[in-house]
């Protein structure tokens, strides 16, 4: 029965992230602690790993059209590796509720994130000739690689939906280019946080496998069919999920329990 159910919702989070992208993943802890009963503890590196995959996933087809920032994605990582370790570690000490209702807190802010996204663009990194300002850009990757990393440590999210708002808006990164590139960011961190939540706990791999497997097979399906669906309509409509589902999390936490 744990087995099926995995396998439901990992197809689950799987569509949402063939639609969706990453963001489609900021569903999967939710649906570990609720749909599975696990303490989120245990469903912190389990969505991790999940986004791990699907980031390595969509990744591949970035890097052969160039559409990468290996600098950018090196800087960004080598600030957040660190900062995901020191989340990882912080959330082992905070209670269970304070993680489920900060949870909800960044489930609201990836929210709105998506109802405002106009696709606006930064200048900081931009130059003559299409050169890197690093002078002007390094300090800003580093202070953004800082916050997501420790997002990605304390609550088990990959932090696409701060990181390409950070390249685009605040770094002047291209919107294609933001998105290959926080792929890049986003493995590094889910990594380092789930070898800092593995080394702290127990995971039953088989049903971990499986949740993981169905993800990322739906995903993949849903990723060919997705180009025939109105994505904006879609994000719109799954902001509004998100933020239903934070709302749940912040009733049941404080209220129900």
């Amino acid at each position: 029965m744990v087995l099926t159910l995995g396998l439901a919702l990992g197809a689950l989070i799987g569509v949402l992230l063939g639609l969706l992208g990453g963001g489609g993943s900021i569903l999967a802890v939710p649906a570990l602690v609720y749909g599975m009963d696990l303490d989120i503890q245990q469903a912190i590196p389990i969505s991790l790993i999940v986004v791990a995959a699907a980031s390595a996933v969509g990744v591949l087809p970035k890097i052969r059209a160039g559409q990468v920032r290996w600098g950018m994605a090196a800087i960004f990582s080598a600030a957040g590796i660190p900062a995901t370790v020191a989340g990882s570690a912080l959330s082992r000490h905070l209670p269970e509720s304070a993680l489920l209702i900060g949870f909800a807190v960044v489930m609201v802010v990836a929210g709105i994130r998506m109802l405002t996204d106009h696709g606006g663009t930064g200048t900081a990194c931009q130059t003559e000739g299409g050169q890197v300002n690093w002078r002007r850009c390094a300090p800003r990757s580093v202070g953004a690689g800082l916050v997501v990393g420790l997002l990605t440590g304390l609550f088990g999210v990959g932090g696409g939906f701060l990181i390409i708002p950070a390249l685009v808006m605040v770094l002047g990164v291209e919107m294609t280019t933001a998105i290959g590139t926080s792929l890049l960011i986003i493995i590094a961190n889910s990594v380092a946080g789930v070898a800092s939540h593995l080394s702290a706990i127990t995971v039953d791999w088989t049903v971990t496998g499986a949740f993981v497997a169905a993800a990322m097979a739906a995903s993949l399906v849903a990723g060919y069919f997705g180009t025939k669906v109105d994505a904006d309509r879609l994000q719109r409509w799954f902001a509004y999920l998100v933020f239903a589902v934070a709302a749940y999390v912040l009733i049941d936490t404080i209220f129900l329990k």
